[in-house]
C-alpha cells in the first residue's frame, strides 16, 4: 500500500512477502500494528486503536491525517487483527454502482458469519447523500467503516456519520520516526545511504513527515547507483524539492491564517513572519493575506496604535502598485508592524457590547433636546429644546446626557492602559469628573 509505515522491531520477512522488485515502500509494508512507527498515541496498549484490537471489537472510525502517514496501513491491519474480511474503496474511483456492491457482499459474508471492514479512502469526496448511504449498513452492523481523510472531518462529512464514528487523528511523522524508516529501508536493501550526515538530515525534512514520500526518495537514491555520498548541493540537483502541503481553500489555509493571527496577537514578530512566509510561498494570494492583516489591525491593535490600520492600507496599496515579488515587502511590513505594535481588543469588544445592546433596545428614542427641529410642530413638541451647544461650552464639554431615559448612560468601550489608549483613557476619565462635577 502507498501508505505503510515502518517500525523498527519487525521481523524478517514471511514467505510471501513482497518480493525483491517490488517497491521499496511495499517491501517494507508493516505486517502488525506493532510495526507502525509514529502512530503509538492510537496504536499503542493504551490507544483507542490498541483497547480495541485486545477487545476484539471494532467500531466505525475515521482515520485524519496527513498524507503518508499510515491510515490504509491501519485498516489492513486492523482487519486481519480482529479476523475481519477486509474490502477497501477508494472514493475517488468508486461510485453508486461501486457502493451496492460492496454492500451486497458484505450482507452476503455476513450471513454466512463473516463480518467486514469496509475501509473506503478519502471518504470525503464522496458528496452528502452517498456519505448517507452508509448510515444504515453501519447501523445494522453489516460494515463497520474504517474512512482515511486528509481533510478535517467537520467540515468534510456529513453530521449524521460522525456521530456513528469515532475521529482518530494520526499524528505527521516526526524526527524520529522519519530516522526509522531510512534505518529499515538500508536494512532491506543492504547498504546505507549514499548521503552525508547533513544531505541525510536535509533529505528527513523535505519529506515534511510524509513517510511515503521519504520511501520513495531513498528508492531513488538507491537506484541512482552513486558511488560517493552526496552533500547537500548534489542532493539537491539529483532531487526534485517537495511542494509544501497547503490546500488554499483547506485545513492548510486555515491552520495556517489562524497560527499567523495567535502569534502577531502574542507580539512575536518572529513566529508571525514564519507562517506568513509559509503561506507565500505555498502559493497563498498575498491580498488575502492583507486582508486578514487589515482585520487583526482593527480587532487586536485598534485605537492602542491607530496607525496600525493606516500602515496595513497603505502596505495594500504597495502591494497592488508594485506586484510580486517586490510588493511583498510591505506585507512584511505590515506584519512586523503589527506583531510589535501595542495590543488592544477594547475596540472590538466595544462592537459587540454595542451591537448586542442595539439589538435589544433598537427602538428607543434618542432624548428630545438633541433632535433636530426642522417644523414647528416639532419645535411644539420640544425637539432640540434645551441642546447645549459643545463648543460654547466652557472647555469646548458640556457633559450633557446624550442617552435615551430607558436605559441610561452605558460603557461599552473600555480603553486599555497600553499605547495610544492610555491617553484617551485619561481623556474619558477627565470627562466623567467634568460631568459629575456639573451635576
Amino acid at each position: 500500500m502507498a501508505d505503510d509505515l515502518f517500525g523498527d522491531d519487525a521481523p524478517p520477512r514471511a514467505a510471501g512477502s513482497p518480493s525483491g522488485t517490488a517497491p521499496l515502500a511495499e517491501r517494507l509494508r508493516p505486517r502488525t500494528l506493532s510495526e507502525v512507527v509514529g502512530q503509538e498515541h492510537l496504536t499503542g496498549s493504551d490507544g483507542a486503536i490498541g483497547r480495541m484490537v485486545a477487545a476484539g471489537q471494532l467500531s466505525s472510525i475515521i482515520l485524519w491525517g496527513p498524507p503518508g502517514t499510515g491510515k490504509t496501513t491501519i485498516a489492513r491491519l486492523l482487519a486481519e487483527a480482529v479476523g475481519m474480511r477486509f474490502a477497501p474503496l477508494s472514493a475517488v474511483f468508486s461510485g453508486v454502482a461501486d457502493l451496492k456492491k460492496v454492500f451486497a457482499d458484505a450482507e452476503k459474508m455476513a450471513a454466512a458469519g463473516k463480518r467486514t471492514l469496509l475501509f473506503v479512502d478519502e471518504i470525503h469526496r464522496f458528496n452528502r447523500a452517498q456519505q448517507d448511504g452508509f448510515l444504515p449498513y453501519v447501523e445494522r452492523g453489516t460494515v463497520v467503516l474504517v474512512g482515511a481523510t486528509t481533510e478535517n472531518p467537520s467540515f468534510a462529512l456529513n453530521a449524521a456519520l460522525l456521530s456513528r464514528a469515532q475521529v482518530l487523528v494520526l499524528h505527521r511523522l516526526d524526527q524520529a520516526a522519519m530516522a526509522t524508516l531510512l534505518g529499515r529501508a538500508e536494512a532491506e536493501v543492504g547498504k546505507p545511504l549514499p548521503l552525508t550526515e547533513a544531505a541525510r538530515e536535509a533529505l528527513t525534512a523535505s519529506a515534511d513527515g510524509d513517510g511515503r514520500f521519504l520511501l520513495n526518495q531513498v528508492e531513488t537514491l538507491f537506484a541512482a547507483g552513486i558511488a560517493e555520498p552526496l552533500d547537500l548541493a548534489a542532493l539537491a540537483q539529483l532531487l526534485h524539492r517537495r511542494m509544501p502541503v497547503y490546500d488554499k481553500d483547506r485545513d492548510g489555509h486555515y491552520n495556517l491564517i489562524s497560527a499567523l493571527h495567535k502569534a502577531l496577537r502574542g507580539s512575536d514578530p518572529q513566529a508571525a513572519l514564519y507562517y506568513m512566509a509559509r503561506m507565500l510561498v505555498a502559493g497563498e494570494e498575498p491580498l488575502y493575506v492583507l486582508r486578514r492583516l487589515v482585520r487583526f489591525a482593527s480587532e487586536d491593535v485598534g485605537l492602542a496604535d491607530p496607525q496600525a490600520l493606516v500602515q496595513c492600507l497603505a502596505a495594500k496599496d504597495a502591494y497592488q502598485f508594485l506586484g510580486s515579488p517586490e510588493g511583498e515587502l510591505a506585507v512584511v511590513q505590515a506584519c512586523l508592524y503589527l506583531a510589535t505594535a501595542p495590543k488592544s481588543n477594547a475596540a472590538y469588544a466595544a462592537q459587540k457590547a454595542a451591537f448586542a445592546s442595539a439589538r435589544d433596545t433598537g427602538s428607543l428614542a434618542p432624548p428630545a433636546n438633541i433632535l433636530n427641529a426642522p417644523t414647528k410642530l416639532m419645535k411644539d413638541l420640544g425637539y432640540g429644546a434645551g441642546y447645549e451647544y459643545d463648543h460654547d461650552a466652557e472647555g469646548g464639554f458640556s457633559g450633557a446626557d446624550y442617552w435615551p431615559e430607558e436605559i441610561g448612560p452605558q460603557t461599552y468601550y473600555r480603553p486599555t492602559d497600553r499605547g495610544f489608549e492610555k491617553r484617551i483613557a485619561e481623556r474619558l476619565a477627565w470627562w466623567d469628573e467634568q460631568r459629575k462635577a456639573r451635576g
